[in-house]
Order: structure tokens, then sequence, then C-alpha cells
């Protein structure tokens, strides 16, 4: 057979493997509904791992390497579960008709949170800066009103906290809650609301804009002193299959302060040591290494995020020095052992290192 013949029947191959994903599709959907009949989990852990068993197995008794279809199958399940969610928030339909309104709904999470009440049948307004005035947008949340189910406040944080101590003072009947990662500028704003007697509760994403899956993805809810409401705001994400953490508003921070906190100062430290290491960027390109790699992945995507945000996300907390203390002081230790030829202590570092990341697993 001549190349053009060849490229002809891959060309082939390649169309029946998607009719055949659509086929597969076409009866997720079906597995899907037919779950949500019976009241059942979307999820199923240990069908999936028969799946992906199979396929392995499969794999290699015709010569394809088990990774490649373990990687293949792996993102058709989880495209399978992105749809099964997505069908069943629509399907169950929270909002009914209720309104809601979106305070900075124009930007990335806002507007995350504007799709997800949307899909759930709530009549959305978007109150932003950003938006051009009209139905259903505003530039001013004033002129919106507070007369709505569910108040998303999901403006820059230093904002946030002055929009929840206004809000306290109008007392909303509906649902109010913060995304902010950090909750140490709102404790006023949020304590003001408990006091004044509305339902507040404060949320923290752990996951970006996106998103288009829950599962596997957590989201904090931090006690602002209102149980009931908590209870309301997860009554929202129900359907979905998103993990849920209870947390207190110090713990929160405290330990934020080195989820966000330090991972994104370590990797603002890696892409500032290297551009101002007078190093030509393609000639260290040419000398990549996969655990380099990976670094400039990570750090790549934290250069080009909100440097304003990253920069509350420091200091605004007010736990948030003691990581970066640790950071420097981490530096300085690596340094003095590598500048002394502490070989052991180099070792002993590891070791530690080593045995905690351990326990997380």
């Amino acid at each position: 057979m001549s190349l053009e013949d060849l490229r002809t029947e891959l060309s082939s191959i390649d169309r029946q493997i998607i009719e055949l994903i659509a086929d597969r599709q076409r009866v997720v959907g079906e597995i899907g509904n037919t779950k949500q009949t019976a009241g059942r989990a979307t999820r199923d852990f240990e069908r999936e791992k028969d799946v992906l068993d199979m396929a392995r197995e499969q794999a290699q008794s015709l010569g394809v390497d088990p990774n490649l279809a373990d990687q293949i199958m792996t993102a058709l399940i989880r495209a399978s579960l992105t749809h099964q969610e997505q069908s069943r928030v629509i399907a169950e339909g929270r909002g009914d008709g209720r309104r809601a309104l979106v305070i900075g709904g124009a930007g990335k999470m806002g507007g995350w949170f504007v799709n997800f009440f949307s899909s759930q049948g709530f009549l959305t307004v978007i109150a932003d800066t950003g938006v051009t005035p009209g139905p259903g947008k505003c530039k001013d949340w004033h002129q919106a009103g507070t007369d709505y189910d569910v108040i998303v406040v999901a403006t820059p944080m230093a904002i946030s906290g002055e929009i929840l101590a206004e809000l306290a003072i109008l007392k909303p009947a509906g649902l109010i809650f913060d995304i902010g990662s950090l909750k140490s500028p709102l404790k006023h704003g949020l304590e003001a609301l408990k006091n004044a007697g509305c339902k507040v509760a404060s949320l923290h994403p752990m996951y970006g804009p996106d998103t288009e899956l829950l599962s596997g993805r957590h989201l904090i809810f931090v006690d602002a002193g209102c149980p009931h409401a908590t209870a309301e705001a997860k009554e929202l994400f129900a359907a979905t299959m998103v993990e849920e953490l209870d947390m207190g508003l110090d713990d929160h921070d405290r330990l934020i302060a080195y989820v966000l906190g330090l991972s994104h100062a370590l990797n603002i430290a890696f892409f500032t040591a290297l551009a101002e290491s007078g190093e030509a960027a393609p000639k260290l390109a040419q000398l990549s290494s996969t655990t380099f790699d990976a670094q400039l992945l990570v750090s790549g995507a934290v250069a080009h995020d909100n440097p304003r945000m990253y920069f509350e996300i420091q200091h605004l907390n007010d736990f948030g020095l003691s990581p970066l203390d640790a950071l420097c002081e981490s530096a300085a230790r690596i340094r003095e052992l590598v500048a002394t030829g502490d070989e052991a202590g180099f070792v002993t570092l590891m070791q530690k290192g080593r045995e905690y990341l351990a326990t997380r697993r």
C-alpha cells in the first residue's frame, strides 16, 4: 500500500474511534438517567477500576501499551462523569426560578458561579464594573438591589470585606456567601452579617474557573457562625460530586498560608531566580529535565495568573508570614549544607521530607 493509501485507512480508523466514543457517550447518558431515577450515586469507583483493569489487560494481549489504554480510558471516564454530573445538576433544577445575584460575576470564579446557578434554573443577575448594563447585568451591585434568594460575593478580597459589611446594614433575607481564598480580611463583614441576623456562609472553592467536573475537587465551607446558612449553601452542591470540607476561620487561613501562600511563593521564587540568573531561556530549554519541565509548567501557570490576587493571598492573611519565613530558613539551610559539603545533613533533610510526604498518602 502507498503512503496515501495507509493514511486513508488511518483516517477511516480514526473516524470509527470517534463514532465509538459517540456511542459510548450515548450509553453513558442512559446510565446517568438510570442512576438518577434509582437514586444511586453518580460515581462508582469499583466499576471505574474494573474498566481500567479490563482496558490494560486487553491492551497487553493486543500488543498495545497498557499505559496508553489506561490514559485513554481515564479520559473517557472523566468525560462521562462530567456529562453525568452536569446532567444531574440540570435535571434536579434546585434553582426552580429562584433569583441569584453574583457580585463580581464577570470575573473568572464569579463567572463560574453564574454558569453554575444558571444551569440549576436560577434567574441569575450579574453585578460587576466590567459589564455593559443591560438585562440581568449592572455595574453597581447597589443598583441590583438585595431581593434575592442567594447573593454571592466574588470580588477581590479587600473589596469583598467592604461589601459584606454593607450587606449587613441592608439585611437581605436570602442566603449570602463569599468565595474568598482568605477569610482574614472578611472577618469583620462576616461577623456583621451574623450579628444582623442574616443567613451568612463562607465558601472557598479549591478549584479554578475552568473546572467542569467537581468530582475529586474540594469545596471548603468555613464556619461563619450560622450553621443553617452553611447547610443551605451545601444543598446548592448536593447534585454534584464535590468533596466538602468543614473548617473554622482561623484554621482555614493558617492552612491556606501553606497550601496557597507557600506554594505560590515557591514558584514565584523559582521563576524570579531564573529571570534574574542571566541565563537565556532558550538555552535552559535545551537542557530541560523531567523535574525542571514539571516545575516550569507549574510556575508558568502562576506567572500568568492575576498578580494582584496573589499579593492579596500573601499580604492579607494574618498567618501569611510564617510559611514565608519557613521557606527562607529552608533555602538557607540547603545553601549551608551545599556550601559546607555536608552530604549526611543533605541526605537527612531529604529523608525527613520523604517521610513527611509519605504521610499524605
